[in-house]
């Protein structure tokens, strides 16, 4: 099947969670002051679907302004939603101010399910950080994030660590990227908004670089499954992206992803991207970020093969 393109406007960060008998999708919204959630039985009726906002930034706080990014897991029986957020909205004072945050829901369905206090994901740095995702491996759950390290230059690292709880560490954060190539620090020098997904006899992490313009890329991490994930040296990273602009196509800065399947299995790639470049103003408040999707594709050598973003189309053969 091939999805609308965009498959639901002004939603950027986006992520779709396969659970039980349908789907899950959440995203950033353009006000940066909620957090939704659609459910569907298929992925096509996503679209439609309707938004349910589970919570809503308090006026005043160190949680109560830009709230971006937030996930969906299912994490030993409760449903939580990771995010990051600021205690401003003020552009100079609040950009990099952002610190990461759960909620959790012990009830069966988180849409009408009631939503504990949101509790801060603490680290060894108290810096800016942002982008939390959860996997299991190995039988563990593992946190991993995007984080500024005052000593490094750049804006954002990688960082893995596994988790005690779903908002608590249990082993100490292990960096494994940094930017140190031209396209990870385009306009900006960052390694953010990562996702995982295994294949085979591999563990794969794709993650985002660059400005949140046309230089918007993946790169991509891998590691051997059964290698230790917290052994930064076991990781490699590919020098050049795996999934960028396409001019011809008209598809700019795809990113942030997330990695689903499809009702068959078949992996699907979850990201955002803008159809133009001529972007008024800070490109953070531009709200035409759209999720969109395809399908991933696996080479003999048993690498992703992302392909090249497809142009808009409306129409779904």
């Amino acid at each position: 099947m091939n999805w609308p393109n965009p498959f639901i406007t002004q939603r950027a960060d986006p992520f779709i969670l396969r659970h039980g008998q349908g789907y899950y999708f959440v995203a950033s919204v353009p006000q940066y002051d909620r957090l939704e959630i659609r459910y569907a039985e298929t992925l096509a009726d996503l679209i439609e679907a309707e938004a349910v906002t589970v919570w809503h930034k308090p006026d005043t706080g160190p949680f109560s302004a830009l709230i971006w990014a937030p996930e969906l897991h299912h994490i030993n029986g409760q449903w939580v939603i990771y995010f990051a957020a600021a205690p401003t909205r003020d552009i100079k004072d609040g950009l990099f101010q952002h610190r990461m945050y759960a909620l959790v829901c012990d009830d069966s369905d988180p849409l009408s399910g009631r939503w504990q206090p949101a509790r801060r994901v603490f680290t060894p740095l108290d810096s800016f950080s942002l982008d939390a995702t959860h996997f299991v491996h190995q039988g563990k759950n593992w946190y991993l994030w995007a984080q500024k390290d005052p000593a490094i230059p750049g804006n954002s690292n990688l960082y893995l660590a596994e988790l005690l709880n779903p908002w608590t560490l249990k082993s100490a954060p292990v960096m494994l990227s940094r930017p140190e190539y031209e396209w990870e620090c385009a306009g900006f020098s960052v390694n953010e908004g990562p996702a995982a997904i295994r294949h085979g006899d591999r563990l794969f992490v794709t993650y985002s670089a660059s400005a949140t313009d046309e230089n918007y890329c993946l790169g991509m991490l891998s590691i051997d499954a059964l290698a230790d994930p917290l052994d930064n040296s076991a990781w490699q990273k590919s020098a050049r992206p795996v999934f960028t602009t396409s001019w011809e196509n008209q598809q700019y800065g795809p990113g942030h992803n997330s990695f689903t399947v499809d009702e068959q299995g078949r992996d699907v790639l979850v990201y955002h991207a803008r159809n133009y470049t001529e972007i008024e103003g800070d490109p953070l408040w531009d709200p035409n970020r759209h999720t969109r999707l395809k399908y991933l594709g696996w080479r003999e050598d048993g690498t992703p093969d992302f392909g090249v973003p497809p142009a808009d189309h409306t129409s779904v053969p």
